[in-house]
């Protein structure tokens, strides 16, 4: 009966949400730029929008969104204690990021993150950005063109008493000095910065860029577009085939994507395969379909065959796959080497019970606006919302343990089978997890020693 209940599971929040965030948009930018303060980046964030037609975002333009509840929550936060929580952010980012502009043209996301807390946030709902930037300069450098800003009421332009002055009286007359630039008040912010910045940038190994800032604007723009427009292609010596094993929650969906997004492979859920193979009245979800209305297990038989059907097709020929949620057990493993589908890579995703509780358990959904909320991760933004959440029955304590015992029962035989599988520590940093993957993908299998 438990598997049986397996098979039909509702998709997990994460793997659905990568999906709609990759929705047409696989080659759009997704830009991250962080820099102190007089850094210039909201320029060169722009510059970066302009040429390649896509969406600034910022904390300002967040706030300013009309008919957003997170938006007012989060001014009035503001407000009363001059910050925005964490949480609150993060929502509006997410909010935002999953608007149709943003899917079909890409999005500069400027000055977000500001705190560690934020970029695993982030993370932890499924946003990954292709490039990040970090611009740097002397904090002398950085003093002096803070403290000489002038902003023109009239247009919101941005001018400075030394770089940048108009030469127009009646604009110069205008000018006025922002709040929060006098060189003790810089100062300031560019300690907290410098606190905050070496504990996110660990956070983006491989995709991070750093540029002086200490050098023309134009330079810095034209060095950003430079980077923003190359793209990452696998060094690994051969077509990645990668087998992705672990127990539920340990995130094999989110690194699946993100190797996807990364290189080019082709992401295969075998759950969400069978889903998909119904919903388009396929042959095979026909076969699947009667398995499906009576809660019986799909027979391996038929899941093999979607799954060789799948792979079969060019593009996993050419650019290679990355597959999870099947194999479960020894018999389907020899059934998928049979049929010639063997992995070049495979990986033990290990994540303790107590982990893999807290990141499910903690799962709700809003049912008057069908948000998910993680009590921990990502709570919900009031006491009204919060005191209407539901949890998924498949979210309980006991569910979720059955679930992993089961897995455990069948990983010490699938170790066996794939004696050159890596195993690696799931419980940290999503990018970190990643880091390690890729890693075994780019480089030789260590010889075993016998």
């Amino acid at each position: 009966m438990l598997e049986q209940l397996l098979i039909h599971q509702p998709a997990d929040p994460i793997p659905f949400m990568i999906n709609h965030l990759r929705r047409n948009n696989d080659n759009v930018p997704k830009v991250v730029i962080l820099g102190p303060p007089a850094s210039g980046k909201t320029t060169i964030a722009m510059w970066l929008c302009k040429h390649l037609n896509s969406n600034l975002i910022t904390k300002d333009n967040l706030l300013g969104k009309e008919f957003s509840c997170l938006a007012e929550e989060a001014k009035r936060h503001y407000q009363i204690y001059k910050m925005i929580p964490n949480s609150i952010l993060i929502g509006l980012v997410q909010e935002r990021l999953n608007e149709d502009d943003c899917l079909r043209k890409g999005w500069i996301l400027d000055g977000i993150p500001e705190r560690r807390e934020q970029a695993l946030m982030i993370q932890t709902v499924g946003l990954a950005p292709k490039h990040v930037i970090v611009l740097n300069a002397p904090d002398t450098v950085l003093i002096e063109r803070n403290v000489g800003k002038r902003i023109d009421p009239v247009t919101g332009e941005i001018y400075h008493t030394t770089f940048d002055w108009p030469p127009e009286p009646d604009i110069q007359n205008r000018l006025v000095e922002p709040e929060g630039i006098s060189e003790i008040e810089t100062a300031k912010k560019l300690l907290e910065y410098h606190r905050n910045i070496i504990r996110i940038l660990p956070s983006y190994p491989n995709i991070l860029k750093n540029i002086s800032a200490d050098q023309p604007c134009v330079d810095v723009f034209y060095q950003a577009l430079t980077y923003v427009q190359t793209g990452r292609r696998c060094n690994a010596p051969f077509t990645p085939k990668v087998l992705l094993c672990g127990p539920l929650g340990s995130g094999k969906s989110l690194q699946a994507a993100l190797l996807a997004q990364r290189y080019g492979l082709v992401d295969i859920c075998c759950g969400q395969l069978l889903k998909e193979a119904v919903a388009a009245k396929t042959s095979f979800g026909e076969l699947i379909q009667p398995f499906f209305e009576k809660r019986m297990t799909v027979p391996d038989s038929i899941i093999t065959k979607a799954l060789a059907d799948r792979l079969d097709q060019q593009d996993c020929i050419q650019k290679g796959w990355v597959l999870h949620g099947f194999p479960r057990d020894l018999d389907q493993a020899q059934m998928l080497t049979s049929m010639g589908y063997s992995p070049n890579r495979v990986f033990f995703l290990n994540v303790p019970l107590d982990s893999i509780l807290e990141r499910l358990t903690l799962r709700r959904t809003d049912p008057v606006t069908g948000e998910r909320f993680h009590l921990m991760y990502k709570p919900p933004p009031t006491i009204e919302v919060q005191a209407r959440l539901l949890q998924n029955p498949k979210d309980s304590e006991e569910y979720i343990r059955l679930r992993t015992d089961l897995f455990y029962r069948n990983s010490g035989d699938l170790e066996q089978y794939y004696q050159r599988a890596i195993t690696v520590n799931a419980d940290q940093d999503p990018y970190t997890v990643f880091e390690y993957i890729e890693s075994g993908i780019i480089n030789p299998l260590p010889r075993k020693v016998t």
